[in-house]
């Protein structure tokens, strides 16, 4: 856990604000946005299908962090010492929704073998496409940053829920994933390491245009998730 203060407070409110923003529309906008938060019965197949997803998000994010970590060890050392002590922390939690799956009934290599949805392939082509013709990891920085922030005010409330129906030992990796995030306050030092590369106003607007395809790329997901196994009978947004 990192004792720095946060850098750029000012920016790191509008920021905050913006994001806050973003959940309330995903919670109104996306169908079956609710449905961890308050559902009654818990759609198993979505349920299973997302969290797989999770998995496979994790294992390729961290190919991604690999290459932000070579571009500060170029530009910024002490930044890539901070990025690469952030991604040994991430590297292996897909192994703690792995255990959960397992309890549902869930495989490893059932979930390894699934194809990634679109807007996974998506997003991880987004973060290639910055580093190579952008030339910085700003738009990958900003995801984790996104997630940091916006898992933190969702996910808690989203294991409450699932717990009524699940129980709490099935859906211990996810509680233990959270729950680490916000001992170690990965927000705080995400959001120092990401103020390394916003120096001028147009690195700013650069910034804000990213978390807007980002939270357009993560709606998607949500969105197929929805797809790929809603049920006839369910009501969207529920």
């Amino acid at each position: 856990m990192s004792d720095d203060a946060i850098i750029r407070p000012e920016l790191f409110a509008k920021v905050n604000s913006k994001l806050d923003a973003f959940i309330g529309d995903f919670y109104r906008e996306v169908p079956y946005a609710q449905h961890f938060l308050n559902g009654s019965e818990i759609d198993m197949p979505y349920y299973k299908r997302h969290t797989i997803e999770t998995i496979l998000r994790i294992r390729r994010k961290r190919t991604i962090d690999a290459h932000a970590i070579r571009y500060f060890t170029l530009h910024d050392p002490e930044a890539a010492k901070k990025w690469a002590a952030y991604t040994d922390d991430e590297m292996l939690h897909d192994q703690l929704f792995l255990a959960d799956l397992k309890k549902v009934g869930v495989e490893a290599d059932e979930a390894y073998a699934t194809e990634p949805f679109l807007a996974t392939k998506l997003l991880n082509g987004y973060f290639l496409y910055c580093l190579e013709f952008e030339g910085s990891p700003l738009g990958a920085i900003a995801s984790s940053y996104f997630l940091e922030y916006t898992t933190r005010l969702t996910q808690p409330d989203w294991l409450d829920n699932l717990e009524k129906t699940l129980g709490e030992e099935n859906v211990e990796g996810a509680r233990t994933h959270v729950n680490y995030d916000i001992e170690e306050d990965h927000t705080g030092d995400v959001w120092n390491v990401l103020m390394t590369l916003v120096k001028t106003p147009e690195d700013e607007e650069r910034l804000s245009r990213h978390f807007d395809h980002l939270f357009k790329l993560f709606t998607m997901y949500f969105v197929e998730a929805y797809e790929a196994t809603s049920k006839a009978a369910a009501p969207a947004g529920v």
